[in-house]
């Protein structure tokens, strides 16, 4: 990256934090387009079967306090990054039709006790960045991370947040602006090298899967495509590695997570969208016709 994009870059960062009261300059809060300064939504309650849920003699908020702290106690070995995104990021919860019920915070929408008991549903995107040469842009997920430590999975896989501009619902505009939040976040790069008018949400998936005894997903996930050609600087807490493949290379991975090989594995979500649509809309990609593959309207339960 050179000296003048990272000074563009650097630049952004701070202004957006310094815009944005909340986020002292957390990169979990950054975010770009002039609508994203505007103050988070408060109207949309959560559900009453989650408030009750934390319901208590005192205030339901206070309760909910609580009962955070609570959990929180049990998790002191959790990555100290790892835990201040849990408790601070509040997760868009949805319908199995995807619209919106209210929000709960990363915690909980990823414990399967409260998935299972309360059918927690929240909104995520998976991003499939490919450069000039159509090549897939992968990483592994950081061995800190809650779910799925050191999984290789898609560009980037994360969630719109409860604030304003990333509830926009319009040609999925909500979702564009977080992807374009967690590929800086995550990957290092620039919001001007990913415009969310470069993004393409080619579907959506719903689906459900554990991680391990305690933690899991159960998302309704846009997937979103964009070709750019753009300068790699990921973030520790958040990528162990990354890598551009071509459909072969990809395929040798398949085969070596297949057989175990190398202890290799894909995340869940990556697996079913490469199964049921990647190399088909990957072919549409490099003839110029992704937009014969577009489906919005559809909701793929997954499994």
């Amino acid at each position: 990256m050179s000296t003048t994009t990272l000074y563009n870059c650097a630049t952004t960062k701070l202004c957006s934090s310094l815009i944005n009261n909340s986020s002292s300059f957390s990169k979990s809060r950054l975010f770009f387009s002039s609508s994203h300064f505007a103050p988070r939504v408060s109207s949309i309650r959560r559900p009453l079967s989650l408030r009750g849920a934390f319901r208590s003699s005192s205030s339901s908020s206070s309760a909910r306090a609580i009962s955070t702290m609570g959990d929180a106690t049990t998790d002191a070995g959790m990555d100290a990054v790892q835990r201040r995104l849990m408790f601070e990021d509040e997760c868009i919860l949805v319908d199995e039709n995807d619209r919106v019920v209210g929000h709960e915070n990363k915690y909980n929408c990823h414990l399967m006790e409260k998935i299972e008991s309360l059918n927690l549903l929240h909104r995520a995107f998976s991003v499939f960045l490919f450069n000039s040469k159509y090549e897939l842009l992968l990483q592994q997920r950081s061995g800190t991370k809650v779910t799925f430590p050191l999984v290789w999975t898609n560009t980037c896989c994360s969630h719109p947040l409860y604030r304003e501009s990333e509830l926009i619902e319009e040609n999925a505009l909500g979702v564009r602006n977080a992807a374009q939040r967690k590929l800086l976040d995550e990957l290092g790069i620039c919001a001007e090298d990913v415009s969310v008018d470069e993004f393409t949400p080619l579907g959506r998936i719903l689906y459900k899967a554990p991680s391990d005894g305690k933690w899991g997903e159960h998302e309704l996930d846009y997937l979103l495509f964009i070709v750019r050609d753009v300068s790699v600087n990921p973030n520790p807490d958040e990528v162990a590695e990354y890598k551009y493949v071509n459909r072969e290379q990809l395929k040798e991975l398949l085969r070596k997570a297949d057989a175990g090989e190398e202890g290799l594995k894909l995340s869940p979500w990556f697996r079913l969208v490469v199964d049921n649509f990647l190399f088909k809309w990957w072919d549409h990609l490099e003839k110029g016709t992704l937009n014969e593959v577009i489906d919005m309207k559809t909701i793929h339960k997954l499994t």
